[in-house]
């Protein structure tokens, strides 16, 4: 099953089962969506349940938030994550705080889907990545998850819940494809052991675990050595319990995110792995991130300005070296 058909079987699931979900967006009916997660649905449940909405995030997000507060529960769908600035007033001072403000009174079971990231060339204003962001505001769940399997169960899980919930893809990753059962029991809020190892706990989410995965034998081999590869899945919470345990048996973490070195997500985890686990640690962290420039449009410059699976790969045996493996 591909990346994008785990998504909208998760959706088509949720929506037959419950009359009162509603899906709403830029071109999720007529078109199927832009990378076509709700094609299909519109014939399935009729446009007063699968609603097309002008060009204005502020208000789709708006609408979204007054739908879960009236008893509905819709899943709301972003073009891009960097529209999704225009919807943050409403994000962060409504959809967030609505629930605290209210002492649990006002019910939010909303889920704001969005991909984001470096894609092919589409330019400043539509490669960022904003999981930092979006992940500090307290009252917001947020995945972020990598595989099909995760992408199902995650979005499945989100939309039966009683809380306002990110859930960030990313662009590269829709025809992604993954054998797995529809039976399986995977909790979205642990993180996933991609891959057991003693030396070095790797940590990452979305398009960076892949690409760290792809070189990850290579590195092993240039060092002599065992990587352990964890897929994040939920970026708020995280699953300190399962990177607490890792890092202490390897003692040496690396984060590898798409985001900008400034202020990323992974300045985050590193910092918690510093502060819970300094004496555990036999060499310092190694943090891989995008460059602190805005994408460019040409195809060189834009994956200059990104973590790619060879700068992945030679960044971390040169860490390594240097750190005594």
């Amino acid at each position: 099953m591909l990346y994008r058909e785990a998504l909208n079987l998760a959706i088509d699931e949720e929506m037959k089962e419950d009359k009162d979900i509603i899906l709403l967006g830029e071109d999720v009916a007529g078109v199927g969506g832009t990378f076509r997660v709700t094609e299909g649905l519109l014939a399935k449940y009729g446009d007063k349940r699968v609603l097309d909405t002008p060009i204005a995030e502020l208000s789709i997000v708006g609408n979204g938030i007054g739908m879960a507060i009236g008893g509905l529960r819709p899943i709301v769908e972003l073009m891009t994550a960097n529209f999704s600035l225009l919807a943050f007033d409403q994000i962060i001072n409504h959809m967030s705080k609505l629930p605290y403000m209210s002492a649990s009174k006002i019910k939010l079971p909303m889920v704001l889907r969005m991909p984001q990231g470096v894609s092919k060339q589409l330019g400043a204003q539509h490669s960022e990545n904003y999981e930092n962001m979006l992940s500090s505001v307290p009252g917001l769940f947020v995945f972020a998850v990598s595989s099909p399997a995760y992408a199902y169960f995650a979005l499945k899980k989100s939309i039966q819940m009683d809380d306002p919930v990110l859930f960030i893809e990313h662009e590269l990753l829709y025809n992604k494809k993954e054998d797995f059962s529809l039976n399986e029991d995977i909790d979205p809020f642990k993180a996933r052991l991609v891959k057991e190892g003693t030396d070095i706990t790797i940590i990452s989410y979305l398009k960076m675990l892949d690409d760290t995965l792809s070189v990850i034998d290579e590195i092993e081999k240039e060092l002599k050595c065992s990587c352990e590869l964890i897929d994040l899945c939920s970026l708020n919470p995280v699953d300190y319990a399962s990177l607490e345990k890792s890092i202490k048996k390897t003692s040496r973490v690396v984060i590898v995110e798409e985001g900008h070195r400034m202020g990323s997500y992974g300045a985050q985890i590193i910092s918690w792995a510093v502060e819970k686990l300094f004496y555990s640690l036999d060499a310092a962290p190694l943090r891989l991130c995008g460059e602190n420039v805005p994408i460019a449009y040409n195809r060189k410059l834009e994956l200059a300005s990104i973590p790619t699976p060879d700068t992945i790969k030679r960044d971390i045996i040169f860490w390594g070296r240097q750190s005594g493996l």
